[in-house]
This record gives structure tokens, sequence and C-alpha cells, in this order.
């Protein structure tokens, strides 16, 4: 029965498709909670920390493309949903967040945990309102949920919890009916013109992103038509790398391969769905853009040509139009390349280590990569855990990899996949967790065996900040700050009532993975990996060079010579020999 504002809420969010609300109690937030106390079809979802709730929320969205909720009450709970928040936005996860709010009366007070959410919450959403008066409420709802769903990312309603408490407003129609996405579709003359130019060149390569999902058999087909190489952001690679003979890699700080050639030797790259932000990988001329989005458009490289247009509907446009072509030349050389690339290195990260000591990530990687389903969804932390998981998790059309690849924050895997869990109960999740991250928001291991949520930890833990290292060194300081004492997380998550495992030889590693995916409900494996098994990127440059020299010299002369000899051997399989 609908009695308050907040029982108008949650019966508003039930009928739109909401099952859960991730957050934690508190003050004003009370009369929600107790809404979704009382209501039928929707869950509270209690979290140990609210940026777990916001990541947890956006790895729903993201997964499934429907709406998902976040709450925090006043205050600093819903100033723990910021980062989270960031996270869901920049990807364009449609997420609903709530904000409780002080007391109407005592707003502008200088009040007890006072702020300002709908302002503070601007940069990270696409909309941020306060609702200070009940009948504000199905309209503003309706508003923020088709701006989430429709511009993709965060929308926020800030509502103070007296204003939640009042008596809900004269019976209103539930908010259920909301326009869904429709293909976009290029004009005439953009196809036209981009036909004229992919005639024209005689070497073609097609650079994927995230944007081309739903469109694999388009892209293929458009690779026969163009004999085109075919390379893929970190974001693009889940749904482009599987059965595709014609890919050449990845490209990015984590890629490998022949990408970063083939675009470079290209007498036109098309970037087909990417916002690609490295714009130093990119060649800065001879580009065309396809993009639904038409903000994307010339911001990480000048452009020949801007194609307004979904992938899928714009290749079939083209398909019709391009002229046959039978030279493979380029395609066939940049795939020959590509394969003596990997033979060199990606296979070198795993060949003949099955016995060494401390373990190889790579190694690990590559079993874990083996054991895990078919459909298995992988959340991924930032750092090194995306380096392994980029290059060593296999896509097959059914997997899903999740991380937080643009807002970059540390300590997203286990609350993405607390969400993805949330969101798939019948499939295996596995949060591909590093140390540091773990560590950020360890309580979350809580949040597991609260719900008995059968999420499988799979933690590298090399005792170090393994990304930064790298950074440090590239740009030629010597690390600090990045290593610190071995933390024991097998017995922390035994603490926390979790099965959990051990690894410290390779040999363990296979029979380890097998218990830990057979276990019932969630469980932790710790796989104790070398701190010196760093990345090196598919294109060293000059200054990369320049950097490690001047890191290394920093290092002897501090004293740390055995450090760098530990970090030569480690990594002398990991440079291209020629």
């Amino acid at each position: 029965m609908v009695t308050t504002l907040a029982d108008m809420l949650v019966r508003d969010l039930v009928a739109l498709g909401v099952s859960r609300i991730y957050g934690i109690v508190g003050d004003s937030l009370n009369p929600i909670v107790d809404a979704v106390r009382r209501a039928e079809g929707i869950e509270w979802v209690h979290v140990r920390h609210e940026e777990a709730a916001a990541f947890a929320a956006a790895a729903e969205a993201q997964l499934t493309g429907k709406l998902a909720v976040c709450a925090g009450s006043c205050g600093p709970g819903n100033l723990h949903l910021i980062n989270g928040l960031y996270d869901a936005h920049r990807t364009g996860a449609p997420v609903l967040a709530i904000a409780s709010h002080l007391p109407l009366t005592q707003i502008g007070t200088g009040f007890f945990q006072e702020t300002h959410p709908q302002q503070l919450f601007t940069e990270c959403s696409h909309y941020s309102e306060l609702i200070s008066a009940p009948e504000q409420l199905p309209r503003l709802l309706r508003i923020a949920v088709q701006t989430a769903l429709g511009a993709g990312g965060v929308s926020v309603l800030t509502i103070p919890g007296d204003v939640s408490s009042q008596d809900a407003p004269a019976p209103q129609a539930e908010a259920t009916h909301l326009a869904e996405r429709s293909p976009v579709v290029p004009s005439a003359d953009r196809i036209d013109e981009l036909v004229r130019i992919l005639d024209n060149a005689g070497k073609v390569m097609l650079f994927c992103g995230d944007g081309v999902r739903d469109a694999h058999g388009e892209v293929m087909a458009l690779a026969t038509a163009l004999s085109a190489p075919v390379g893929h952001s970190l974001r693009g690679k889940q749904w482009i790398q599987y059965d595709n003979p014609f890919d050449v890699g990845m490209s990015g700080l984590l890629g490998y391969g022949a990408c970063y050639e083939a675009m470079h030797d290209a007498d036109c790259v098309v970037l087909l769905g990417t916002d690609f932000p490295y714009d130093t990988f990119l060649p800065q001329q001879h580009t065309v853009q396809i993009d639904h989005d038409l903000t994307r458009f010339g911001r990480r490289t000048p452009l020949e040509l801007a194609v307004h247009g979904d992938v899928k509907e714009t290749i079939a446009l083209l398909l019709e139009r391009l002229r046959p072509r039978t030279d493979r030349s380029f395609l066939d050389k940049m795939l020959r390349r590509h394969a003596k690339l990997l033979d060199k290195v990606v296979e070198a990260y795993t060949g003949n280590i099955a016995d060494r000591t401390p373990i190889h990530p790579e190694y690990a990687a590559a079993l874990l990569d083996a054991r895990a389903a078919d459909d298995a969804v992988f959340t991924v932390d930032t750092g090194m855990g995306n380096v392994w998981a980029a290059r060593y998790l296999t896509p097959n059309g059914q997997r899903r990899v999740i991380g937080s690849f643009l807002h970059g924050s540390m300590a997203n895997a286990l609350p993405h996949a607390i969400g993805a869990q949330f969101a798939y109960p019948g499939r295996q999740v596995i949060a591909i967790c590093g140390d540091g991250g773990l560590s950020m928001l360890l309580g979350e291991l809580l949040t597991l065996r609260l719900y008995d949520i059968p999420v499988k930890v799979v933690v590298f833990n090399n005792a170090s900040l393994g990304m930064v290292k790298l950074e440090m060194m590239v740009d030629g300081y010597p690390s600090f700050g990045t290593d610190h004492p071995a933390v024991d997380f097998t017995s922390i998550a035994q603490a926390c009532g979790l099965p959990a495992l051990r690894v410290e030889n390779p040999a363990g590693i296979d029979d380890a993975l097998r218990a830990t995916f057979a276990t019932p409900g969630p469980a932790v494996l710790e796989i104790i990996t070398d701190p010196n098994a760093l990345s090196i990127p598919p294109k060293i440059t000059g200054e990369m060079l320049k950097g490690f020299a001047l890191s290394a010299g920093r290092t002897v002369l501090g004293g740390g010579v055995g450090t760098m000899l530990e970090l030569a051997r480690s990594n002398i399989r990991n440079i291209p020999r020629p």
C-alpha cells in the first residue's frame, strides 16, 4: 500500500523493473529503506561501503543494459558513492543514485553532515536534482530514469529524509512507459563519401571498440570485403576477437601483437565504435570514424570523415556499395607479423615457467582462462590485473569482461562482481583482484558471506602496486611506496567465513582453481605472484627506454642492484627479440 513518498518511489522502481537497491541503511535514508522492507519484488543489498554500492549497480547496469539503483544517506553516506558513480557514468551504465539529505528546514544552516548533493554529483551524472516537495517525485523520477537510460550514465535524485516520509501525492500512474533507443542510420551522402574513401585506399585497417557489440558478423563481412586487418581496444576485445581470422591484436598501454603496426602502415584507419583515449597510439592522419555518439568525433585524432551511425547499420549500407577487392597483401603481411610477435612475446610469458617461483602472473592467468566457464563473467581490478586479463582471457561470444576501463579506479573488481552475480545468479562470476585493489574494499568479503553470493575471488598477490611501479620506471623514477609487507588474504577470507586457498608454487595452481570453482557459494583463491613481472607496451618509445635506463641508474645508485637484476630476469622474456 502506497502511503508515503518513499512508498511511491519504491513502487515505481519495481514497476520499472528494478529488483534491488545497493547501499547502507541510516538516518535520512530510513523511510526509503523501510519502504523497501515492506514492498514485494525488491530487496535491499547491504554492502560495507557506499562506493561498493555504486560499483555493484554500475556492473549490473553495464551487463544488463537495464536501470540499476544505489543509495546513500546524508553527508558522508552519499559522498562515498561518488567514485563508483564516476565509473558508472564514464562507462555509460544507466544507474539511478538516491542521495538522501538533511531535513528541508536545516539545509543551508551548516547543520551536522550538511553537503549539497545536487551540486556535488553534477560532474558524474547527466541529471542531478533536489526533490523538495512530494508532488515533484513522479515527474522527476521519470526524467531521471529516462535520462540515465537514454543518455547512458548516471542520474541522481536528492531526497531529504523528511520529504520521503511525507504523505504520497494524489494517486498517479506508475512510471513504466519508457522510450527505447532506436538504431542510428547515417545519411546517404556520408555513406557515399565513406565508400569513395575506402575504395581509394589501398590498405585499410579496422579498429574496434565497445560500439561493435552485436555487430561481429558485420565487421567480419567488412574486413572480408576490404581485406583489412582488425584490431581492437580493451573494451572491444570481448566483442570482436573471437572467430576472427583478421585479428591483429590490441593497441594501447596494455596492447599486444601487430595492431599498432597495422594502424600506422594503413592508408586508411576506420575507427568503429571506439572513443580510444590514447591518442599517441593513433596515427593522427588518414582516419575515418563511425559512431552513434556525435560528441566523440575528432576528439582523439583529426578525421577525414565522421559518420554518425550505429556500426551495425552503417556497415550494412557500406557492404552494398563497396567494390570487390582481391589484393590481400597488406592483410597477410599483418597477420604474419602478428603471429610472429605472439610467438616471440605472448607465448614467452607462459613458456617454461611452470616450475618457477615466485609464480609468474601470466602463467596463472592462462590457467585461469582455461578453467573458467565458457559463459563466465570476469571483473578485473585496475592495474596489472587489467594486463593479464587483456592478454590471457579468451573471448568466445559468451563471456563478459568488465572493469573500470574508462575511470581507472582501483578496488572495482570485487564490488563489480557482486553486482554481476546479482544480475546473473546462474553464471560463474570471477573477480580478478590485485592485492592493492582488494585491500581498499576488503569489507565486501563480508557482503559475499552475508548473502552467500557465489563469486569466486582470485587474488594476484604480489605485495606491490605493479602498474604504479611501471609508470614510475617509464618516467625515470625508482619505485617508491609501491611495495609493502605481504598480507595473508587467505587467513582474512577465512576469518570472514569464506573458503579460501593459497598457492605459492605454480604446480598447485590448476588444482586450486578447480577446487575454488567447484566450491558452492563464495570462495577465495590467493596466488602469490612475482612482484617484478611488469608489462611491456606494444610500442616502446625512446622516451620509455630513457625512463627505464634512468630509473635503473637511480635504483643502482640507491643501492638497489638486486632489485634491478631480479626485474631484468623477470622481464627479459617480455622484450621482443629481433
